[in-house]
């Protein structure tokens, strides 16, 4: 039997992101013991609903910071931050980027809270989608303590994307 060799630079897009990842935890934009923090975790999975061990997702919002979280070997990652108000009209959610393989540019989409059903519900961006399957994909779920929030890149319940 051939040993299994793994790809290199030059035969995959990448994202080898290993590299490039700070060793300073930078999923961590609040501390543990703030009031305001929210566990936000998720998986990331490809076209076949297979997780994704080497993206990178990385999250923002006006007021509570950015972070940024490599998956692991099964597709986790894991954010503390803080809930952000609603602004503007649109209801409290993060900007979500995730970079993985076999994507020449990231994706963009945003992560909506699922206790703000009022705020969500009167968002203008959730009610511009046409159809409640892509609302859905982008309302985190509740998880015992922390918020849920799974990215599928393509097939089926894929999340809804937005241009960049």
């Amino acid at each position: 039997m051939a040993a299994r060799l793994e790809p290199t630079p030059s035969q995959t897009v990448g994202p080898f992101f290993s590299f490039g990842l700070t060793t300073r935890a930078a999923n961590e934009l609040v501390s543990a013991d703030d009031a305001r923090a929210v566990e936000v975790v998720g998986t990331v999975f490809d076209g076949s609903g297979r997780p994704v061990p080497d993206a990178m997702v990385e999250v923002w919002a006006q007021e509570v910071g950015w972070g940024r979280c490599g998956t692991d070997v099964d597709g986790r990652y894991g954010f503390r931050v803080a809930k952000p108000a609603a602004a503007d009209g649109q209801a409290p959610h993060l900007d979500v980027l995730v970079f993985a393989r076999g994507l020449l540019k990231p994706v963009l989409t945003r992560m909506y809270f699922p206790d703000e059903v009022d705020a969500n519900a009167a968002d203008p961006v959730l009610a511009a989608l046409a159809d409640d399957d892509g609302r859905g994909t982008l309302v985190a779920t509740a998880d015992g303590d922390t918020v849920r929030f799974d990215l599928r890149l393509q097939g089926d319940g894929q999340t809804t994307f937005f241009a960049l």
